[in-house]
């Protein structure tokens, strides 16, 4: 019999519309699997094993159809969902369940989308390995002993380990297409307000974005078209019709497309097996058509300080909200204490060691005396990355260039080295301070370990991410864990 976990997105479907298996089946294999394997991987937080057979059985009843009706979610936990624990990874929101659903949420369960859980996650997504989880670190199903990037490490884990075929991710600074590189599994960052942020825990308000996460690029495709879309509650999201991403998944053609390799990311820094895929992944694509020359965007050099400034800035006013009053954890009111005293200490308990670090920069840099030196010319810097997108745009259609300088390393490596750490992000971070969609596919192996492709592209034109992610899955050999460690 066919296992049901090793299936795509669009073979589950295909499954259950034949009458193959039910929706129900699906579900129960996924849970199974999840109970088999994830004490080793932790990929989830919670799992929602009634909701999800209750889901289940909606659509086998016929109530709800589509394509993607039936299929299993991993749901990062940075999202709402009504009545099930949301914990951002962090001890200050435990045993808060939220009221409400996010609006991706919401259009997840509208579609028939089985949501099997929450997933672990650096801590309000403050992290690049996704060791800063207050409830321990997820592990990469390609070697257990290595990290799967952050901060969504556990949603691009459950995809690697077969706990899921599908999967919600968020990106501020590279949280979706970082891990996606470093799992072999494809994520895109859609453009800043393409997806609505309502119902999505804030970390740094100008740049966070949820997105897609899947094995292959039309799965991702399908469910970009799920989640995407105007939302009026989110007064950021762009009233504009969702670009043609399934269609474009679909066309596997790039002969004409203009792509460029973005001179300032590469060079020191990168591993060898990382530059050797890239450039091997870029002559694939020029094998199929596409043109490709060099671009310079020579402010790309800044990008990674102009983000250590404005996301936490960001980060010290939205998570200002976590006060010991209204939800979530709360310490030290056993006693005769004034309010500052509780919050204090609940702060003191309720944050990790990462999100201190960030709200202590942030704060710092919005001080009096210092917001024009640091914040200040930070947007300003920002500004100049977003001249040097348009400026290319000029020149070609995609810009393409590593997903992340390395591939993934151990547990531990960069704990104790907060900049070794940022660095991990350098390539990502650029596309989210212009706000243009970006997307990671996998571009083969270093030495057993998966390296991604980053693909860049103009706002609103995430159908070129996938035509380009498209072509590449079609050319290139498919790559899988081995995942020797079930043995």
């Amino acid at each position: 019999m066919t296992d049901l976990t090793r299936l795509t997105a669009v073979e589950t479907r295909e499954a259950i519309t034949s009458g193959q298996a039910s929706a129900v089946e699906v579900a129960q294999a996924h849970l199974d699997r999840i109970a088999a394997v994830d004490d080793r991987v932790h990929a989830f937080l919670h799992v929602d094993a009634d909701g999800a057979l209750a889901q289940a059985k909606r659509v086998d009843a016929g109530e709800i159809t589509g394509p993607l009706a039936g299929v299993p979610l991993a749901l990062k936990d940075v999202m709402t969902m009504e009545g099930i624990p949301t914990t951002c990874g962090s001890r200050i929101l435990e045993g808060w369940r939220p009221p409400y659903d996010a609006t991706v949420t919401a259009r997840l369960k509208a579609a028939g989308v089985v949501i099997l859980g929450k997933t672990n996650m650096d801590e309000f997504a403050m992290g690049s390995s996704t060791e800063h989880s207050a409830y321990g670190p997820t592990r990469n199903p390609w070697d257990l002993d290595r990290i799967p990037g952050g901060s969504g490490g556990g949603s691009s884990a459950a995809l690697a380990s077969y706990q899921a075929p599908l999967a919600i991710g968020t990106d501020t600074g590279g949280s979706i297409r970082q891990p996606a590189s470093v799992t072999g599994t494809v994520g895109v960052k859609p453009t800043y307000g393409g997806v609505s942020r309502y119902g999505l825990v804030a970390f740094s308000s100008s740049l966070d974005q949820a997105g897609p996460c899947a094995r292959t690029v039309l799965d991702a495709a399908l469910l970009h078209e799920v989640i995407a879309g105007h939302d009026p509650r989110d007064s950021t999201s762009i009233d504009a019709p969702v670009p043609p991403v399934v269609d474009a998944a679909r066309l596997r053609d790039v002969t004409g497309l203009r792509i460029g390799v973005v001179k300032e990311l590469q060079g020191d820094g990168y591993e060898a097996g990382v530059t050797a895929r890239f450039e091997e992944a870029v002559e694939t694509l020029r094998g199929l058509g596409a043109t490709v020359s060099e671009v310079s965007c020579p402010h790309f050099d800044y990008a990674l300080p102009a983000y250590y400034l404005i996301a936490p800035s960001e980060a010290s006013s939205n998570l200002a909200r976590f006060d010991a009053v209204r939800y979530g954890l709360r310490v030290g009111d056993d006693g005769v204490a004034s309010l500052e005293e509780v919050m204090a200490k609940t702060r003191a308990v309720g944050f990790g060691a990462e999100v201190k670090r960030r709200i202590i920069l942030g704060t710092y840099a919005l001080s009096s005396g210092y917001y024009d030196a640091y914040y200040g010319q930070a947007q300003k810097v920002r500004t100049l990355i977003t001249r040097d997108f348009q400026a290319a745009w000029s020149q070609v259609d995609v810009l393409v260039a590593p997903t992340c300088p390395t591939v993934a390393f151990p547990l531990g490596a960069k704990l104790e080295d907060p900049l070794a750490m940022y660095k991990q992000d350098i390539c990502s971070i650029p596309a989210n301070l212009y706000g243009g969609p970006a997307a990671s596919f996998p571009a083969g192996l270093s030495d057993g370990l998966p390296v991604g492709l980053q693909v860049m592209a103009p706002t609103l034109r995430e159908d070129l991410l996938y035509q380009v992610g498209g072509a590449l899955e079609a050319a290139l050999p498919a790559q899988a864990p081995t995942l020797s460690w079930e043995s």
